[in-house]
């Protein structure tokens, strides 16, 4: 008999927390979880999920304008409701919230939907109740940063995004990142006039600069007004809500609504992590060692309150790592080379291994490969966009150290090249495979001459 009420208990049911929970039940350790919002954490409820499927409804006004190259005729002009597409958004992630509960229950996880906060390494205050576990897993992921400028309670975070009442008119998009990005893509595509102000030289920092150029240009020619080198220093609310921002420079600007996407942090504040004994960095993640332990030894830790690789593929492969490790004797750990990753970006981009400049930084003597090409489906419909396709290729061992991209379908492409390039494949292998033809995926397997 156990001296704990459970062998695990979990605090966070995102990805992460999920699977650890799910794979530690199934090799028969008692597990239980907490949650005090809906269970699927940031990437279901708030984050990769939900922005996809705004991502679909804003590509549909470009699909209305190509089909006409196509022979089709629409009936009458398209019209586009927010608050259908936000409705519609809700149902499928409630929708979503009650599959993980399901899988937990079926996995014979016990659910605690309430904040849990440690008391010391064993214990655990849930809601109103009191329990002990013999090993914590701490899976609470991360939060929006907000800036500490005058008028930034006008502003609103990309969790806010997700639940605006109307689509604004005019909104102002703070940051350069996967997440500023991604929505100023969306706001853009559904009719909104959208600034995006970067303080940074070039969007999406520590990409391959060639990606970082090219989809600059293309989000440009989408009706993105960018603005680099400028950042919001002052928001201010006039009588007829609209907002009056305050650049960098004493520039001024009027909008309807402006969003920050300048970065998150670890969800670890109010935790009891510091009382419990759990050592944070200074931007109040949690440090751990190779095998996600912390400096307590019965505590661990996964995904993005580690502060380290911010994906939610990253966090499900951690949870699995611990808990295959701790509870199933098959000991692993993960390894975070070579991570496939998309910016769900319009068009989008799809990247893996190092970027030519990480390439050059280390030493290496490369080679690359690019393609720019107008994708076919524009060849009628006579739309300005360009895919862009690179390839990073180490001269001495002919190894393919990176593949970039920019353009339609970037993301399932690069899945598949994550394999090749995982599997530390060479050019000379790519070049052996056959094309699928047609299609924009050929052009990785067709590039026979370096440009450099």
């Amino acid at each position: 008999m156990s001296d704990y009420d459970f062998d695990l208990f979990v605090v966070g049911a995102g990805s992460g927390g999920v699977r650890a929970a799910r794979v530690a039940s199934g090799y028969g350790a008692k597990v239980a979880i907490a949650e005090e919002s809906q269970v699927g954490g940031t990437c279901v409820i708030r984050g990769c999920v939900p922005k996809k499927l705004l991502v679909y409804g804003a590509h549909f006004a470009e699909d209305f304008e190509d089909a006409s190259a196509y022979g089709w005729t629409l009936p009458g002009e398209p019209s586009f409701s927010w608050k259908t597409l936000i409705s519609n958004k809700d149902t499928e992630i409630n929708r979503l919230n009650g599959i993980y509960k399901s899988l937990l229950k079926g996995s014979n996880v016990e659910l605690f939907e309430s904040r849990a906060v440690l008391k010391d390494a064993h214990t655990l205050e849930v809601g109103d109740k009191t329990v002990t576990a013999e090993r914590i897993l701490i899976a609470v992921g991360g939060t929006p940063v907000m800036p500490d400028i005058p008028g930034i309670e006008h502003a609103i975070s990309s969790n806010q995004a997700f639940h605006l009442e109307d689509l604004p008119e005019r909104i102002a998009v703070v940051g350069g990142g996967y997440i500023a990005v991604e929505f100023a893509g969306i706001f853009a595509g559904l009719g909104a006039n959208v600034t995006q102000f970067y303080r940074g030289d070039q969007i999406l920092r520590g990409f391959d600069n060639d990606i970082r150029n090219h989809l600059a240009a293309e989000i440009v020619k989408k009706g993105i007004d960018l603005r680099l080198d400028t950042n919001v220093t002052a928001i201010e609310k006039n009588d007829d809500g609209s907002l009056s921002l305050t650049l960098t420079g004493g520039g001024h600007q009027e909008v309807d609504a402006i969003m920050f996407a300048t970065g998150r942090e670890p969800k670890t504040h109010g935790l009891g992590l510091e009382q419990a004994g759990v050592e944070l960095n200074d931007r109040g993640a949690i440090k751990t060692n190779a095998g996600l332990q912390t400096s307590v030894p019965n505590i661990y830790a996964v995904g993005d309150v580690r502060d380290h690789v911010q994906l939610t593929p990253v966090a499900i492969k951690e949870g699995m790592s611990f808990a295959d490790t701790v509870y199933g004797g098959k000991p692993w750990s993960m390894s975070y080379q070579a991570i496939p990753t998309a910016v769900f970006s319009q068009p989008p981009v799809g990247t893996v291994g190092l970027s030519e400049e990480e390439a050059r930084d280390k030493g290496k003597d490369i080679e690359i490969y690019k393609s720019t090409f107008k994708p076919m489906r524009h060849t009628l419909s006579g739309r300005d966009e360009k895919t862009l396709m690179k390839l990073v290729v180490d001269k001495t061992t002919d190894v393919v150290l990176g593949a970039h991209m920019v353009g339609p379908d970037a993301a399932e492409i690069i899945q598949g090249i994550g394999i090749a390039v995982r599997m530390g494949a060479t050019k000379a292998q790519f070049d052996q495979t056959v094309a699928v033809h047609p299609s924009a995926a050929e052009e990785f397997v067709t590039m026979r001459s370096p440009v450099s």
